[in-house]
């Protein structure tokens, strides 16, 4: 490989990280744009906390011989579609769908695939929302369109998943049986945690829309009884002035 080789092949490793990269940004950006709607019309915001990362070279080499794949770009871009990954916790479990549904309904993200780890959780107890999807990037003399990963959970699922991701690691990945067997309690009851607050947001709701209707309904009237009362004022007056 001469110089103008490797210049060249330069110029394409930093072409395809940046991509991913940009991907992330304009993730992150329509995130943003959620959480500030939400925050100045809605009445609370479903989405508590957000991070992201793109995979270092470093991890994706090591990915890639792990799952036996050639060590190409077009190999690592074919099989590897979590180079870019987003996080987003919520408060609430019906949060993580509707925040799902809002963002794969708009019309420059495409929908690659979903793992509901909610419905159907892991055998070690693992809850959460994966969603694969595609966006499209602009360069200066191209267009690609770049996968992000997308993992939505609630406070409790991630408390959960960070500790039993630190715990595997200090075990160097063998686990006793009883720490297993307790990790899998602790997923079980932080799950019961988010049904129980689950059950109490939407009673809050249900209390709120009934409030709400009390006072529209009070409003009503209100302009009812200032109806009645405006030709009376009106008949008033001009008997004064008469």
């Amino acid at each position: 490989m001469d110089l103008q080789d490797l210049r060249e092949l330069k110029v394409e490793l930093t072409r395809f990280m940046m991509a991913y990269k940009f991907a992330l940004d304009e993730m992150n950006t329509k995130i943003n744009i959620l959480k500030e709607e939400f925050l100045h019309i809605h009445d609370y915001n479903p989405i508590e906390h957000v991070t992201s990362r793109v995979k270092s070279p470093e991890s994706i080499l090591k990915k890639m011989i792990r799952k036996g794949h050639e060590l190409s770009l077009s190999s690592i871009r074919e099989n590897l579609k979590d180079i870019s990954g987003i996080r987003i916790t919520c408060s609430f479990i019906s949060d993580i769908y509707k925040i799902s549904d809002m963002l794969v309904k708009q019309k420059d993200v495409k929908l690659i695939t979903t793992k509901d780890y909610i419905q159907n959780p892991k055998p070690n107890g693992y809850q959460s929302l994966h969603l694969i999807v595609e966006i499209p990037i602009y360069m200066s003399d191209r267009e690609v369109h770049i996968p992000v990963e997308i993992q939505i959970r609630t406070i409790a699922m991630d408390f959960w998943a960070s500790l039993e991701h630190k715990i595997f690691y200090k075990y160097n990945k063998v686990v006793p049986e009883k720490v297993t067997n307790e990790l899998k309690e602790a997923a079980t009851t932080a799950a019961e945690l988010d049904r129980k607050m689950e059950r109490l947001h939407q009673e809050m709701k249900e209390i709120k829309i009934l409030n709400a209707n009390e006072d529209s309904e009070e409003f009503l009237i209100n302009i009812d009884k200032d109806t009645f009362k405006l030709p009376s004022l009106l008949l008033e007056s001009l008997t004064k002035s008469s």
